[in-house]
């Protein structure tokens, strides 16, 4: 016959098996200027699709229905997109949350919404490879309070790093000067109703935003039950340029090749290519892994590898490699290699001289380069 310990355990078992999802799609990118100028940082595609909706998509592979985003500025841009998450098979609301307050803060104003339920909140310029199903899976049948995510990161300087005591976790130091482990907590996490006190209770930062990291302490103080799980997959921040890149990469390695488009006889195709429908590809070279958008023209170009060309843009005598372009963009007859950039959508770029070498770039929308031939 079960203990009281073990009915209580398995009444809680059931009554969290049901989730919600918040994820946290404000901020305004400044690491990402020029581009997140006039877009969200959260709508930067990764494989031809934005950040954002890798982190939906995850969700909803959890049996996670109900999301709430967290939005500021961006908010309009981030509705248009993601709209009421039916694409998704998902029901999307949105939360607008006035002033960069802080994570805690965005947790805080999504209370109404969460009530009792256990939650998902994830960041949504994270970006973790493989998805999140089964620490969720393991959230629902644990037991636990809240569960963080850890990552190793080589700079435990720059994050919040988790400190262990027995095998638990006992502290987590927001950017310690002398880390005592390289654990990161990144922006994934679980939380029971247990957190809308810890949010209610601590104080903001010096930096005047409530931290995630004091309301994770806040739990471990009060003698909850807060549990950490290492990741066993990619997982990187998309904040910066760089981040995107590298995030692409890692992408266009794992996806099938397919072709939707047109290819004609004069050109070669290293696979893995995926020409999305309408795709028209003319006397070029297409080195995979690189993702090419709908109804885009390649000709007399060499594209790949690690490349994602968004939908309808336009490449004429280009050469390139490593990048990212967004849609609605036309290059023609640089003369030199594009390599390691980020394009933004409407940009016109031609001309200029064959001085050799290559060239990195990271040009926000609508930017127009015209270089005249010396």
């Amino acid at each position: 016959m079960a203990s009281t310990k073990e009915r209580l355990l398995e009444k809680r078992k059931k009554r969290i098996r049901t989730l919600k999802g918040l994820i946290l799609s404000g901020g305004k990118g400044s690491r990402l200027r020029p581009f997140t100028y006039t877009s969200a940082k959260q709508l930067v595609p990764i494989a031809n699709k934005p950040v954002l909706f890798y982190a939906i998509e995850q969700l909803v592979e959890c049996g996670i229905r109900d999301i709430a985003v967290v939005v500021g500025d961006t908010g309009e841009q981030i509705e248009t997109a993601v709209g009421d998450g039916s694409a998704f098979g998902a029901r999307v609301e949105y939360i607008q949350q006035d002033a960069p307050l802080g994570i805690a803060h965005a947790v805080k104003i999504a209370r109404d919404y969460m009530g009792e339920t256990p939650f998902v909140l994830y960041l949504g310029d994270n970006f973790l490879l493989g998805g999140v199903k089964t620490f969720v899976d393991r959230f629902r049948d644990n037991g636990a309070n809240c569960q963080i995510l850890l990552h190793p990161v080589n700079n435990p300087q720059a994050f919040g790093i988790a400190e262990f005591v027995d095998g638990r976790v006992a502290r987590i130091v927001e950017k310690p000067a002398s880390p005592t482990s390289n654990l990161a907590v990144i922006g994934i996490y679980m939380f029971d109703h247990h957190v809308f006190e810890a949010v209610e209770r601590i104080k903001p930062s010096g930096r005047g935003e409530l931290e995630i990291t004091d309301t994770i302490q806040y739990l471990i103080d009060k003698g909850l039950d807060v549990r950490a799980e290492v990741l066993d997959r990619y997982w990187i921040d998309t904040g910066k340029m760089d981040d995107i890149l590298e995030a692409n990469r890692m992408v266009l390695q794992s996806l099938a090749p397919s072709n939707r488009g047109q290819v004609d006889e004069r050109t070669r195709v290293y696979e893995p290519v995926i020409l999305e429908k309408g795709a028209k590809v003319v006397n070029s070279v297409l080195r995979g892994p690189l993702v090419i958008g709908a109804e885009t023209e390649i000709v007399d170009s060499y594209v790949g590898p690690f490349t994602a060309i968004n939908h309808h843009c336009r490449l004429l005598g280009v050469r390139v490699g490593g990048s990212i372009v967004l849609e609605h963009t036309t290059i023609e007859n640089p003369h030199w290699p594009i390599e390691h950039s980020l394009i933004g959508r409407y940009v016109t770029l031609r001309g200029g001289q064959a001085v050799g070498g290559a060239y990195s770039l990271n040009l926000g929308d609508h930017s127009q380069i015209e270089m005249p031939e010396g």
